[in-house]
């Protein structure tokens, strides 16, 4: 596939009939613009280069178009959070660490992927590619928790799941607030990697575990 135009507002069509992949990169170009819910489908096309009608020979509507954003999105991030987790090497806290800046990366590099997978309203359970998409990227870091919480004596080890839910819930706050590449960020007097460090190094403190050592 080849491009006219750029990807920084210019217009731009497509060629050899890949339509599917113009209208995902007009997509995501309209959500970085104008967000999750400032266009139409009939803009999406207008964005693309093609007329109203044509998006229908791959997607049923507009939401369906924003699903297939959205679990495009996932995907990314699943892999990039797999990257960062490495396996849990070179040992579980400092892969744990890694995995919370690859989640403040992601949702500051790819905000119009990002504003798809959680600002968009879509219901992950609606499609079955979206939510093994999601499921993936949760259960890295559902892992990374397991492997954190086996640091721990059996008896002290909280629930993997709660816990992963704790840092998702620190993660995500962090990027929505102050990670983001848009003028939605609020200032911050250090940056939200270090904020995030020191609200996971708390966190595991309260466990019991700081440093690597219990």
């Amino acid at each position: 596939m080849s491009w006219s135009g750029d990807d920084r507002g210019g217009k731009r069509g497509y060629h050899h009939g890949d339509l599917k992949e113009a209208l995902i990169r007009a997509a995501l170009d309209l959500i970085a613009r104008h967000g999750p819910a400032g266009f139409t489908f009939a803009e999406a096309a207008r964005s693309a280069g093609v007329s109203s009608a044509a998006p229908y020979r791959h997607f049923r509507d507009r939401d369906a178009l924003m699903v297939d954003v959205a679990r495009r999105g996932f995907e990314r991030f699943a892999a990039e959070l797999e990257r960062a987790w490495n396996n849990g090497a070179p040992n579980p806290l400092a892969a744990f660490e890694k995995i919370g800046r690859a989640y403040l990366a992601f949702a500051r590099d790819e905000p119009a992927y990002y504003a798809a997978m959680f600002e968009a309203g879509l219901p992950v359970e609606s499609d079955a590619g979206l939510k093994q998409a999601a499921e993936h990227a949760f259960a890295v870091l559902r892992r990374a928790a397991e492997a954190v919480a086996a640091l721990l004596p059996p008896g002290s080890r909280p629930p993997a799941l709660m816990m992963s839910l704790h840092v998702w819930a620190l993660s995500h706050g962090i990027a929505a607030l102050f990670g983001r590449a848009d003028a939605g960020r609020r200032k911050l007097p250090m940056t939200p990697e270090d904020l995030l460090e020191a609200g996971v190094l708390v966190y595991l403190r309260g466990l019991g575990l700081a440093g690597g050592r219990r």
